[in-house]
């Protein structure tokens, strides 16, 4: 079974498919993450020729370390199947995921994989492009196991909150503050997610934020899901990236600590011990495992 590629997603910038110009910006940002979209950033009118666009856009450009990403068009659309194969076949050598909005079941996930294994033999492609997927329906969210495990391709599932309010039925006032609920709206859906894609080794990431006039309010919103081990968030707005960027990426405190005490773990398993006391605690494995994870993101970032 083939390894899946681990990539940063601190931040996925969203960018719409239509515009040259904001596609030229996003690929000098640096982001970690860049997704051209298809569907709700372009008017129906401009599908058709976005996709030339993101083609122009994925062989033309310079995007660094930058992860190349397509959000097609959902499978309900008449314009889904002919996003991926005229973006994969204009720029499949230059593209890494595909993302699928509204996907419902395993099925939904399984035809764009399918589709991409077949295009990938034809072109013959050395890579293999990642899917991710948004869960932003109930319907999806009661099959996000199924989802998790549909197929080996599977990279990252995302919490669409947008349409997710609406298939919800949670009013406009209640999305991104404290309306009227006495908590976080949204820790059941980010909390299932997230526990569905760790048991499948994917990542999980939070979707957008809109009032991107609120900095404090996204750092907060960020926050909340890298505490229950989402690796990052969207921007839809350049304003986001860096708050992104900067909230779900490690302490230089943290990793140098963290480090220390994996050394110090393994020096006592050289000594046939199983825990061993480091800045006045007892550590175990348990203790080492939760801190490699911080280590591991700290070594894709390149601290």
């Amino acid at each position: 079974m083939q390894e899946k590629i681990k990539r940063l997603r601190r931040c996925q910038l969203s960018v719409p498919g239509s515009s040259e110009k904001m596609m030229a910006k996003a690929a000098g940002m640096g982001v970690d993450f860049v997704f051209l979209d298809l569907e709700d950033a372009v008017a129906p009118s401009e599908k058709r020729p976005a996709r030339r666009k993101i083609v122009d856009a994925l062989n033309g450009l310079d995007w660094g370390r930058t992860t190349r990403c397509v959000r097609i068009n959902d499978l309900t659309t008449e314009y889904a199947y002919e996003d991926i194969i005229e973006v994969v076949e204009g720029a499949g050598r230059n593209l890494d995921v595909i993302m699928l909005p509204k996907a419902m079941s395993a099925a939904d996930v399984q035809f764009v994989d399918k589709l991409l294994s077949m295009m990938e033999k034809k072109l013959g492609l050395r890579h293999r492009i990642g899917i991710d997927v948004l869960i932003e329906e109930v319907e999806a969210m009661m099959n996000v196991e199924a989802i998790a495990a549909s197929t080996p391709r599977l990279e990252c599932l995302i919490f669409g909150m947008g349409d997710y309010s609406a298939s919800q039925g949670v009013s406009m006032r209640d999305i991104g503050g404290s309306g009227g609920y006495p908590g976080d709206i949204w820790h059941y859906q980010r909390q299932r997610l997230t526990i569905a894609a760790r048991a499948h080794r994917l990542d999980a990431v939070d979707g957008p934020f809109a009032d991107f006039r609120s900095p404090d309010a996204f750092r907060e919103e960020a926050r909340r899901a890298m505490i229950l081990g989402m690796v990052g968030k969207w921007a839809i707005h350049p304003s986001q990236v860096e708050l992104a960027q900067e909230v779900f990426s490690p302490a230089a405190s943290d990793v140098a600590r963290a480090r220390d005490m994996i050394r110090a773990y393994d020096e006592a398993l050289s000594q046939g011990l199983g825990a061993v006391q480091y800045e006045g605690k007892m550590i175990d494995i348990a203790s080492v495992r939760i801190v490699k994870n911080l280590v591991q993101r700290a070594d894709l970032i390149g601290m």
